[in-house]
Parts: C-alpha cells; structure tokens; sequence
C-alpha cells in the first residue's frame, strides 16, 4: 500500500518575472477577454506567439475552469506554463481563486510533477485582502494536490509523494506578510479538510465506531488543546442514549458516542457544539437499502468525520472560545437483533419515536447528541451536520447543501461562512408545519414524514432536540461526496471543515 497525498508544502516567493521562475509547472492565471495584456503578452512573445495562436484558434480563451498546457523548449525557467482561466474580472470571487490553485495543482500531480508556482499577478480590482489571497490558494493548492490511492499496489501508478507549491508574490512587505498570513491559515485548514478526505474514503471493514472513536483519541494526543472522552456501549446504556443503542444493535461492533473538547483559558460565554453524523456503514437495516451503489455507503461517516477534521483546525487556530466536537457513530446492519420498523424507541431526550425505517437512522443517532450538547454540556449554539437524507440531493443536487435551523441569526452567521469559503449552501424551512408531519399516533414522534419535503421533516425531527439553543442542521448528503468520473480525485470532498472553522473562528 502507498500512503496518500493529503500533504503540500506551500511557501511565498517574492518577485514578479515570471521568465526566472524555476518550476516544473509554472501556472498563470488569465482573465476573459485579457489574455494577451500585461504580463501575458510578455509570455506570449517569449513563445513565439502560441498564447495569440491558442486564442485565435478558440482553444484557450481564460473561460472559467479551462485549462492549457505549454512546453517553453528551454526559452524559459519553467519546463511547462500552465495558463489557468479565471473567468470574467467582474464575476470573479474568492472561490474563484481556490479553484483556480485546485486545477493547477491537480494538474501539475497529473504530470508526476512535483513543483509548481502559481503567478495570480492581476487581481487588482478584485477587492481581496493579501491575507484572503494566501489563504484561499493554499486551500485551493491542497485540495487539488489530493489523491487517494491508499490501497493501490500497483508500482507504476507512482506520483509525487508532496507536492511544492510556490505562491508567486510582488505587492510590499506589508502584503507580502498577508500573504504568509494567510498561506499560514490555509495550510490548517487544507490539511484538515484532506484529512477528512482520506479518513471518510477508508472502507468500513477498516473504520467502524470503535476505530474511529481510537483514531479521535490519537487526534487529540497530537494537537494541543484537544481532549476526547468517549462513551461505550455500557456508558450509552447508563445515561439511556436509546437513539445510538437502537441504530448500533444489529451490528457485531459496537456504538460510540465521541465528544472532543477545545477549551482556552480565558474562555467566555456558553460553548458552541459541533456535532457530526458518523454511520460508518449505512446498509439501511432491516429497511435494506438497493444492492446498486450501496458500496458508497462507507461514505455515510461524513459529517462525523468533517467534525473531526474542523476540530483540529479549530485548536491550532486557538479561538477564545469553548468548543465541543460531539460525533456519534454506529452501523446501521441487518441481524436478529437489529431494530425494526414498528419499534418505538425512547431517545436520551426522554421523548419516545415510532419507527417507521430503520434508513432513517441518521436523525436518530443525532437526536441523542443534540440532547447531550444542549442539556449536559449546556451549549448554547449548536450545529450539526450530516448525510441525511437523498431528499435533500433531489431537491438542489450536488453543488449546494441543506441549511435549516431555529435561529435567524445562526443562520446568516453559517451563510457568511459559506460565502467565504466556498462550500455553498441553500436555505431550506424546517417549521411546525414540517414538525406536524413527524408527529406519531402511537409516540411522540415518527422517524419519517412521507415522501415529501425529506430533508424539511428531517430537519424538523432533529429540531424538536435542540431545546433552547440556536440549532443549526447542515444536510451534506448532495455536496460530501464525488462520483467517479467527475472529478480527479473521486470520492470524500470534506465538505464542512473549512466551513465549520470558519464559522467559529468569526464567532
């Protein structure tokens, strides 16, 4: 087995002569409708004309995600120029410019190359901070310098074991310390997120609630600041968390409740609890999910695992704050003694649910941590996360996530987070209308609310938890995962962990 990329070296070089640049792919990237002003028609003439030739033949016009690649044949430092569209200069966002590092880094370990500088040398206009500009690139330069070949034993599917990324920087000294700044930051949380990445991609006959309650334990060993306290199955039984216990029984390994604690001195006010969904096989149940693409349930650990990684970017960025990282997980398996539709179920709440299908398993885990997080650990905000439900993709697919909750405010906070960092999400009600539909004859509530309005229901049943607190729910189900095909490293996007970073750190 080879290890995987989850790791770059990302560094500012000053300087603005693209020419002296040694790399083996030096990446420029190029507005709409500017490919041959400034900078780029000194590139252009050095090769002879071939930007000009490119652009005349309609094949590299700086459209929005294009890509060229050019050999320089020695008339300059760099082997290969790697012209990266931005799009038009007045559409062009923050995002933009992580998606641009993410193509040229992707790119560049494409080529089995190792080093790369990005020269992002006309942004005036743009309205970014030399800190934004750092950070975004770094994030971007990790994400698509990830690869997940874990498992792989063939010798020739080599590629660079990291990556060397040069960020290519003329602005002052004042600015070029923003931009250091920001590569600071970016690393934090570019690592975080390909944690994430690699450890959701991890099949679940290696990761199953008692590993990855083990792997939360060494996380916090490694990053100071993290503590982790972990409930087995007899402390679940003990403070009668039935909503974990019911989900967990069918299978040989046992439920877990993981609860990681960031704690400064000095820290003020109520804690802030993350809570993350960690189901590290969702066969459905006894309401046995379809044969086709069930192997991507292994997947259905998202959320825990974005908490995980958000967690450790939060303790090295060290806000002055409380905050409780809250994953519960089990294995949602088909045995003799799994739970049943018909079953009524009392949660740690005290608040009893009919269950209708043991695949509505995620809110039932939840409901348990949310309770915990509002009424043990007295957190005043709180936000989960989840794969929740495939409603949640029907209704606005695989670019935007679900965002419901009882706090207007929570809400804009998350909202501000999303449009800084680009993981995007969409407002979805979640009201006493949708409560009404999770309401049983025969309990207090149902575990499903008929075909319609999936996600809404789902949210409104992990409402009815959260008692006083501002309660945020993140339905990832649509945005936490990549199909073959789609992008150069399928599988786990990490989705969250920038996101849920950035939302504490400008709490």
């Amino acid at each position: 087995m080879t290890k995987q990329l989850i790791d770059a070296v990302v560094k500012v070089q000053a300087g603005d002569d693209l020419l002296a640049v040694r790399a083996d792919v030096l990446a420029v990237g190029a507005f709409e409708d500017e490919l041959l002003k400034d900078s780029m028609r000194s590139l252009d003439h050095l090769l002879s004309g071939s930007i000009a030739a490119l652009k005349k033949l309609g094949d590299f016009e700086g459209k929005k995600g294009s890509s060229c690649l050019l050999y320089t044949e020695g008339k300059m430092k760099a082997a290969r120029l790697l012209l990266i569209g931005l799009g038009k200069r007045n559409d062009f966002k923050l995002d933009g410019l992580r998606k641009a590092a993410a193509l040229a880094a992707g790119k560049t370990v494409d080529l089995k190359a190792d080093t790369v500088a990005l020269a992002f040398v006309d942004l005036y206009g743009c309205g970014f901070t030399s800190e934004e500009v750092g950070q975004a690139v770094t994030e971007g330069a990790y994400f698509g310098a990830f690869r997940y070949d874990e498992y792989v034993t063939d010798k020739e599917a080599k590629r660079p074991a990291k990556l060397n990324v040069a960020i290519l920087w003329d602005g002052g000294v004042a600015a070029f310390r923003g931009v250091n700044n920001g590569v600071a930051v970016g690393t934090v949380t570019g690592r975080a997120q390909n944690y994430a990445r690699a450890f959701s991609n991890r099949p679940a006959n290696v990761i199953n609630p008692v590993t990855l309650a083990a792997e939360a334990q060494k996380v916090c060993r490694g990053v100071k600041g993290l503590t982790c306290k972990v409930l087995d199955e007899r402390a679940l039984a003990a403070k009668k968390m039935g909503g974990i216990l019911a989900v967990g029984q069918g299978s040989a390994t046992p439920p877990r409740l993981i609860v990681l604690q960031y704690k400064p001195a000095g820290a003020k006010g109520k804690p802030v609890a993350l809570i993350g969904k960690a189901i590290t096989f969702d066969s459905g149940g006894i309401s046995i999910k379809p044969g086709e693409g069930m192997q991507d349930m292994k997947f259905d650990k998202s959320g825990g695992v974005a908490v995980l990684g958000a967690m450790q970017a939060i303790a090295r960025l060290k806000p002055r704050m409380t905050v409780y990282g809250i994953i519960p997980s089990a294995e949602n398996m088909p045995s003799s003694k799994s739970y049943r539709p018909g079953d009524i179920v009392t949660t740690y709440s005290g608040r009893t649910v009919e269950i209708h299908s043991t695949d509505a398993e995620g809110r039932m885990i939840l409901c348990d941590a949310i309770t915990y997080a509002a009424q043990d650990l007295g957190c005043g905000t709180i936000v989960d996360t989840a794969t929740l439900t495939g409603a949640c993709v029907v209704a606005l697919g695989k670019k935007r996530a679900g965002l419901m909750g009882n706090d207007d405010k929570l809400i804009e906070r998350l909202k501000a987070a999303s449009e800084a960092t680009g993981e995007r999400l969409w407002h979805l009600p979640c009201d006493d209308e949708f409560v009404e539909q999770m309401k049983s004859k025969i309990a207090d509530l149902k575990n499903t609310g008929g075909r319609w309005g999936g996600a809404c229901t789902g949210g409104a049943f992990l409402s009815q938890f959260a008692g006083k607190a501002a309660w945020a729910h993140l339905d990832i189900a649509g945005v936490g995962v990549w199909g073959a095909g789609e992008t150069d490293a399928p599988g786990s996007t990490g989705f969250g962990v920038r996101l849920l970073t950035e939302f504490i750190m400008n709490l």
